[in-house]
């Protein structure tokens, strides 16, 4: 059976991962010319015949978030005018994800109003990784995959902790425990938990430790850092409670504000993320900062 004529394309968000994948698919990146005009709009020129056929926007809608989002929007529309037959938007990070349900009086969902805005721009599918919030797969009448980052980020705590004994996989939060749980399962590890208040956005305070860390090696797990505020709070928390060593993992690595600074003046021993957000120069050069690739698994989900 002939496989069907597909094209890769990628705004500038994250090229560097769009390369990735394009090099464990053996195939080469399509050319789309993404500018602005000089007063910051964007434009968008698909150098690629894509009539008929299957094409695949690798874009994650990370900072400067409202410009990506623009972009994969265009993108979406150019490939719609061009007559391609289907568009899949492959998010690796997908931004807004935090405002999934209404936390107060007069708030928006904006979680829903970005999945609106890609449908009716005309994707026909989506794929993303590691939701903040799994229910946001609810907000799409198209197709939609969640992704997991755990076999990347699994296999390097194998590798790098298979001596360690008494390692605690940690949950920030209450919402985070079904993800320490299957991390435990899977590297013969406990589970703990932190009670964490938050006084408002990017600011939390965490309260107390719900299980046993004294003595042990703490890798506190999240699906992203942003302010790193949650994560050093959690990593203080341990550490009074008598953890040994304290690492972290998280999928998105947003880093934003003073987060890098903040983990680098922490008493964190390493801090694991992935691609699916590119780092900053200032977070390259932190040496607790260690930066896996999702490209086989994004490369294995659009083959």
């Amino acid at each position: 059976m002939r496989l069907r004529d597909w094209v890769i394309l990628t705004g500038n968000a994250n090229q560097p991962l769009a390369q990735k994948i394009c090099e464990r698919l053996g195939r080469s990146l399509g050319h789309a010319d993404v500018r602005r005009f000089s007063d910051g709009e964007v434009f968008v020129e698909i150098g690629e015949n894509v009539r008929g056929r299957d094409t695949y926007i690798i874009q994650s809608t990370c900072q400067p978030v409202n410009d990506t989002l623009m972009e994969l929007l265009i993108m979406i529309d150019a490939l719609k005018r061009a007559s391609a037959k289907e568009i899949n938007a492959i998010i690796p990070y997908y931004g807004y994800a935090r405002q999934d349900r209404k936390v107060a009086p007069r708030t928006p969902i904006s979680a829903k109003l970005v999945a609106d805005l890609l449908a009716s721009a005309g994707a026909t599918s989506v794929v993303s990784m590691d939701l903040h919030a799994g229910q946001i797969q609810g907000f799409f009448n198209i197709p939609f995959d969640n992704l997991f980052a755990s076999p990347v980020l699994l296999e390097y705590i194998r590798r790098d902790f298979k001596d360690a004994k008494d390692l605690v996989m940690v949950s920030p939060d209450a919402g985070g425990v079904e993800r320490a749980r299957a991390y435990a399962k899977r590297v013969n590890g406990s589970v703990a938990m932190i009670d964490k208040r938050r006084a408002g956005p990017n600011v939390a305070k965490a309260m107390n430790i719900v299980g046993d860390v004294r003595g042990k090696t703490v890798i506190i797990l999240d699906d992203m850092i942003d302010t790193a505020g949650t994560l050093v709070e959690a990593t203080n928390a341990v550490i009074k409670e008598g953890a040994k060593m304290v690492y972290a993992t998280a999928t998105h690595a947003v880093l934003s504000g003073p987060a890098v600074q903040r983990i680098r003046d922490s008493q964190l021993t390493k801090v694991i993320v992935t691609d699916t957000v590119p780092l900053s120069a200032e977070a390259q050069a932190c040496d607790k900062i260690v930066q896996l690739s999702v490209a086989d698994i994004l490369a294995e989900a659009i083959y």
